[in-house]
């Protein structure tokens, strides 16, 4: 069981994930497949509540979920809560908060309210999976997107292709960028011009692009 970390961690689980909100997720069917291809005796557990529910809720917190992995004696558990698309935790009832109000990218300098809905079904079913992706990673696979990598420790990370540089100067027209103001972000990334940029870095820096602004 020595082996277990060492096997799964060279596995690269790239043309498997997706972007949201400037996060990578990877599919949790995929994972699961590829985890038992490696280690078929694999079992995991959907932890539940005292009532049976599959989800402990706190009215101030909201919902967390919770899976529990085996590999042989070796076990892991992870836990994750209940989230919206914006990743924010998800309760009961209806909530509000405010973030920056954003027009043609730049910020009016005025907050608005955002509405987290009451999480449904469906809702702690996506955790359910979410976690157990996560969970997959304790031993592993995948465990380098958790640590805000896009590839294995063995593999450079490539560049990003013309497509995608002429998207971000597309965006830049747009947003009516001056020279020095891409020179500055860039440089704020370690980079010197849009072509170096890497992978990993190619939202973080789409997004500061659309702000105008180093985040």
């Amino acid at each position: 069981m020595e082996n277990v970390f060492e096997k799964l961690s060279k596995i690269n689980v790239n043309d498997k994930t997706e972007n949201k909100n400037g996060l990578t997720y990877l599919s949790w069917a995929w994972a699961w497949q590829e985890f038992k291809k490696v280690y078929p005796e694999a079992t995991y557990i959907i932890k539940r509540n005292e009532q049976g529910l599959p989800y402990i809720y706190d009215e101030n917190l909201g919902y967390m979920v919770f899976t529990e992995v085996k590999v042989g004696d070796l076990v892991h558990e992870m836990w994750l809560p209940v989230m919206d698309n914006a990743n924010k935790s998800m309760k009961d009832k209806p909530y509000t908060y405010q973030v920056k109000e954003y027009q043609y990218g730049k910020w009016t300098g005025k907050m608005v309210d955002k509405t987290v809905e009451p999480a449904t079904m469906f809702d702690v079913n996506k955790a359910i999976m979410r976690c157990l992706t996560k969970n997959l990673a304790m031993f592993g696979l995948g465990i380098y997107i958790y640590a805000g990598e896009d590839l294995p420790e063995e593999e450079s990370i490539p560049t990003i292709n013309k497509e995608q540089e002429n998207i971000l100067r597309d965006i830049i027209k747009q947003e009516e960028l001056e020279n020095e103001e891409v020179i500055q972000i860039l440089e704020a990334n370690g980079y010197k011009k849009l072509s170096e940029i890497k992978l990993n870095d190619y939202v973080k820096i789409t997004n500061q692009i659309k702000g105008g602004k180093i985040i």
